[in-house]
């Protein structure tokens, strides 16, 4: 064995082998865009005697319960990957309900972290019910999404969350509707929207 230019031997690699029968793969994704090219097939393919009645069974509001792997091998997908994909299937899109029940709701809801952010500070922070509609309906606005609700709130409180520590004096902030939209328009989150 004659050792590479630098003096140091490799250590031996060692190939570990799986046995991938028993495990469960999935692929996920946003596939934005996606929806034009299922639109595009099914209105291609509703020609004929039976067009106008297959047109009125689709659900133009949600095109992605008619994904096919045709439709990801138009959108780029390789075939050798969506042949491994044995079951294809979507998502619908979050309402404005499920949107609020995330910001709310859950044990490590967004709303109660931000509430305990504060609280460390010693201050309480009292939320106007407006405000969390506003959340809501910027992110099903922008179709960010559950992610785009941690975004929005960022937007609103960062600068309460690093001024009130240093003016000792404040015991309590209320996040008005006014101060969240005041905050939100100045703030880049409201170029996220989505094309």
């Amino acid at each position: 064995n004659v050792p590479p230019q630098g003096g140091r031997k490799h250590p031996e690699q060692k190939m570990i082998t799986i046995d991938t029968t028993n495990i469960l793969f999935i692929c996920g994704g946003a596939f934005d865009g996606i929806d034009k090219k299922i639109a595009r097939r099914l209105e291609a393919n509703s020609i004929g005697y039976s067009s106008s009645k297959e047109k009125d069974k689709i659900d133009r509001a949600n095109y992605l319960k008619y994904i096919s792997p045709a439709d990801l091998k138009s959108f780029g997908l390789i075939p050798e990957l969506i042949g491994r994909l044995p079951v294809l299937t979507h998502l619908d899109p979050l309402d404005k309900a499920t949107l609020r029940t995330i910001l709310t709701e859950p044990k490590n809801a967004l709303m109660k972290q931000y509430e305990k952010l504060f609280q460390l500070e010693g201050v309480k922070l009292e939320v106007e019910k407006g405000v969390l509609d506003f959340i809501v309906e910027k992110a099903f606005e922008f179709k960010l999404g559950a992610r785009g609700l941690r975004s929005i709130c960022e937007a609103i409180l960062l600068d309460a969350m690093y001024e009130i520590p240093t003016g000792k004096a404040t015991k309590e902030f209320r996040l008005t509707l006014g101060y969240a939209k005041d905050k939100f328009e100045k703030s880049n989150v409201n170029r996220l929207r989505v094309a």
